[in-house]
């Protein structure tokens, strides 16, 4: 809980119950939850804690860069706490979201957009977004 206060007061964001409570629950949450799943984690252990106060609360948390905001094909909201350089492999057929990470990838992106020429912009962040069907485990990765 200190690192969560530190994090938050890092942000000039006070650390209240309400703040705390839902920034664990994005931090411990790996699947890149909705703001329905981030309420229903908590929601039984602080039922004070309203779901409008959620959805407020994590849009704090993206507008001071605690947490970032990713969108699905559905067009879903849904929170990320891994604010490292790293793309997302959306699962159409299971709506999960798979962080992956690739130095090489990346380090490909960058030096394409370092020899293109666009005016007055200055890329802070480079994410790429792969929509595909989660396969069986047993069968072979087809990339069609």
């Amino acid at each position: 809980m200190n690192q969560l206060k530190q994090l938050l007061s890092s942000s000039k964001l006070k650390a209240t119950h309400q703040r705390m409570v839902i920034l664990e629950a994005v931090k411990s949450n790996k699947v890149h939850p909705t703001v329905d799943q981030v309420y229903e984690s908590i929601r039984e252990a602080n039922p004070g804690i309203s779901l409008a106060t959620v959805y407020k609360t994590l849009e704090t948390f993206v507008e001071n860069g605690l947490i970032n905001k990713v969108s699905t094909t559905e067009g879903l909201k849904r929170y990320d706490s891994n604010l490292g350089a790293h793309g997302h492999i959306y699962c159409l057929n299971t709506n999960e979201i798979i962080d992956y990470y690739d130095e090489d990838l990346n380090r490909i992106i960058i030096d394409f957009f370092k020899t293109k020429r666009i005016n007055n912009l200055k890329i802070k962040n480079i994410s790429l977004n792969i929509n595909g069907d989660k396969l069986d485990p047993a069968k072979e990765v087809i990339i069609k």
